[in-house]
Parts: C-alpha cells; structure tokens; sequence
C-alpha cells in the first residue's frame, strides 16, 4: 500500500528518453531480407488476373507470397472460439478494400522490393461498392459480404445483439415526452508512433522467431501457427516494448505474412509498414451509427429506452462481433433503466477493417449515452447532474442483461463532476450514496428491476 497515492519513476522511462529502449525495427539479423506488401488500388473488385512471373525472377528477389503458399488461407483471432473466420490472408478471388494485400515480396532492400511489387501484373473487375451502413438494410444494396451486408452471430436464427427487459411499450405510454437524438463517432486511427512491424528469423532447427510488436502475444503465436499449420512450440514471438498500439495492434498484421516469407526464402525477413500504409490500411476504432429513442418524465426519471445501434466493421469481421456484444451490455452507461428494446448490428461496407480501441464498443456509447442524457436535461429545463444523479445506477440496480450492480462508483463520480465545474446541487442530490434505493429514490417504475441477492 505504500506505493498508492506515490509518485514513482516509470520502470522504463529512463530507457524510452535516452533512446536506449530497443524496439522491433531495432533489431537487425545478418541476412534480413525487406518485405513490401501489393495491396488492392480499389475498394470491391474480383481478380481477374495475377502474375507474379516478372517479379520473381528480378535480381535481389528471394520470394513472392500469394494465397496459395499459406497452408491455412482463413483463420480469425475468435476462431479459437469457434467463430468461423472470413477474412483471408491474402486476397484469393475478390478485394473488399482498398489496401488488402494480394502479395508479399521479400527482396534484398526496400527499394527492390518494392520495385518487384511494381512488376507484379494484376487485373481486377470493379464490383459495386457500399460505404454507408444505413444503405447496407436497402433493398438494392450491393452485397458485399459471404454472409451478407451484416454478420450472423453463428446463433441460431440471431442476426444481431438483442436486449430486451421490462415492458418498452408501456414505458412509452406513461412517459411525459419522448426525446430522440443520433450519434455518429467516426472512424479514428490509432497512430502509433511505431507502425506495425516483424522480423522473422527461420532457425536452424526448423523453428521461428517472430519479433513482433504485438499487445496480444499469445493471439498472435495461435493465429500464426493457425495459417503455417505447424504446432505453436514451433514458434517463438519476441515480444517486448510496443511504441504505441491502443488496442490497434491485437490483429496480428505483419507477423503471419512475414513468417511465410521467410519460410520460402529461408532468410529472415522484415516487413516495416511505412507511415502512409498505418494511415491508409491499419485498422482504425469503428464508425458508429447509434439512434436512441427515451421515454421520460417531466422531472427527468428515463423509463424506458429504444435503440439501434449499427457498427461500422469495414469489409470483414475482425474483433467487432465482441466490441457490439461490449456495447449492448452498456448501452444504458451509468443509468439504471428499466424497459429496455436494443437492437445491435454489425455491418459489412468496404471500408478498412476496424478493430479494438481503448475501452472497445465502450467508449462510443459513452459519448452517445451522456450527450443523450445532456439532451434530455436541456429539454427538460433541469440540472443536467441532477437528472444524471436521479438515474444513476444503485446498490441492487440491474444492468441491461439483468447483473446485479454490488458496488458501482456512478453516483460518487456524478457528484465528482458537478464540483468541479462549479455546479451547486440540491440537498438531496449532495447526499445522494450508492446505497440501495429507497424513499423518493425508488419510484415505483424501478421497483420491479431491482435484484437484493445473486447475480
């Protein structure tokens, strides 16, 4: 306990400003070959044509990886789960984004790889493309997807994250006023200072190792040796310091491509992402397109709460079926509302693939939630921390999947906020606790969602 509440130096911090801190693309093996990536110049094409002749057969070239040298073409980080990939590793049939690798070049230095890359003969038949979730439900829409313009769930006839709780109808009949709003956080690029890189090094004895700047170490060595085939004690990942990743670097993005490089070259190979591919092909957060509907009273209890929520997970799955299941278990934030109607898609567009991002699917209805809640406030003439305090989850509340809070921190957090913006509440809010609700703190409308013991 001596150390809560302390100032104390940074374990590595030293090492970070001296630049002593060896990073990935600070290590350099005799023989390293540089990788450069032939990436698709549109959004939604079939492949009509690859030839890979004129850039194999260039001096300084030692490998050319297409689909057919992986073993394994698809294979997702929540295949493990038993989630059905969909995403290949590289381009076989079809593009779905502009920026999807088709082949990787391993060569002497990044120049010549890169001039292989450009010798490559590649042709493609543009395909219709979609970019706007709200179009992907029209009838017209292109389809983009095996599975269509929105993912499955793999859940029997559930193509969505549904919450249903208490009765949403009869929320709406009582309530005073109905106050909706739309909320579209847009994409964000992480922009790591590192960009995504590996080196991979074949050993003698038929290992490899993969230095990686990955976050998710033991994800990556799965999904590595998921596409090589080979058992993981084959492969050894060199983790270490990561210059930066925010949830941005838990999709394994060179380390699997680098390592068949390797393979067929039988030299170690470095695959370093310029600044220009981190902008334009990294996952970014995901666009959201969220709609809330609220029943409330004239003194700013929220009855009831309708919502679609449509997640923008560019042209395959990744992570995103985990980020919205996150985001339907808090849809309500820090508010305890009893009569719930939430719809949840992900949606298929041709967009990069998104992926995870500091507090994933959380953050998002967060910023949704709480202008929402500053909405209803000003409509309603009253203190936004107020109504905020009026709602906010209690001792024995129950989430939107029906937990039992036992300790949550919103009133206290509340109460935090209004101080520090200078805000005055009234007595009853002032005192207010996380205790269990009782007096005029329990209305009659939340007297049914409330749970005394068990989960």
């Amino acid at each position: 306990m001596k150390v809560v509440g302390a100032r104390l130096p940074r374990y590595d911090g030293v090492g970070h400003v001296t630049g002593q801190t060896q990073y990935v693309d600070d290590v350099r093996v005799q023989g390293m070959l540089w990788a450069k990536a032939l990436r698709s110049p549109v959004h939604h094409a079939k492949i009509t044509h690859l030839d890979t002749a004129k850039a194999e057969a260039m001096s300084g070239v030692h490998a050319v990886v297409t689909w057919r040298d992986v073993p394994l073409l698809e294979y997702g980080h929540l295949s493990a789960l038993g989630i059905p990939a969909d995403e290949p590793l590289l381009a076989k049939d079809t593009v779905r984004y502009m920026g999807q690798p088709i082949a990787l070049v391993a060569a002497d230095d990044e120049d010549t790889a890169q001039a292989a890359v450009n010798a490559i003969e590649v042709k493609f038949e543009e395909l219709p493309t979609l970019f706007d979730v709200r179009n992907a439900f029209d009838e017209g829409a292109p389809k983009i997807h095996q599975w269509g313009n929105w993912y499955p769930h793999f859940e029997g006839d559930m193509d969505r994250r549904q919450i249903r709780k208490g009765n949403i109808e009869d929320a709406f009949d009582r309530a005073d006023k109905i106050i909706s709003g739309v909320y579209r956080p847009a994409a964000i690029e992480h922009v790591p200072l590192e960009t995504q890189v590996s080196l991979v090094v074949p050993e003698p004895d038929g290992r490899l190792t993969i230095y990686s700047c990955t976050q998710a170490l033991y994800f990556s060595l799965a999904v590595v040796a998921a596409h090589l085939e080979v058992p993981m004690n084959r492969i050894k990942i060199v983790g270490g310091t990561v210059g930066g990743g925010f949830g941005g670097k838990v999709d394994t993005a060179t380390e699997t491509l680098t390592a068949l490089a390797a393979m067929k070259a039988n030299r170690p190979v470095k695959w370093r992402w310029t600044r220009e591919e981190e902008f334009l092909v990294s996952s970014t957060r995901a666009p959201w397109h969220m709609e809330i509907i609220d029943a409330v009273t004239e003194d700013g209890w929220i009855l009831g709460r309708k919502m679609l929520t449509l997640h923008d997970s560019g042209a395959y799955a990744r992570f995103s079926p985990y980020g919205l299941t996150k985001h339907s278990f808090h849809h309500t934030g820090a508010y305890t509302i009893p009569n719930l109607h939430f719809d949840g898609y992900v949606v298929f567009t041709n967009r990069t693939p998104t992926t995870a991002m500091r507090g994933f699917g959380v953050t998002s209805i967060s910023f949704a939630v709480e202008t929402h809640l500053s909405r209803i406030a000003d409509e309603l003439g009253l203190d936004p921390y107020e109504v905020r305090l009026k709602n906010a989850n209690r001792i024995n509340d129950t989430s939107p999947n029906r937990i039992r809070y036992t300790d949550p921190s919103s009133v206290e957090v509340i109460q935090a906020l209004s101080e520090a913006a200078g805000g005055e509440l009234a007595p009853a809010y002032a005192g207010a606790t996380r205790a269990p609700r009782e007096g005029e703190m329990l209305p009659e409308h939340l007297i049914g969602q409330l749970k005394t013991e068990g989960h």
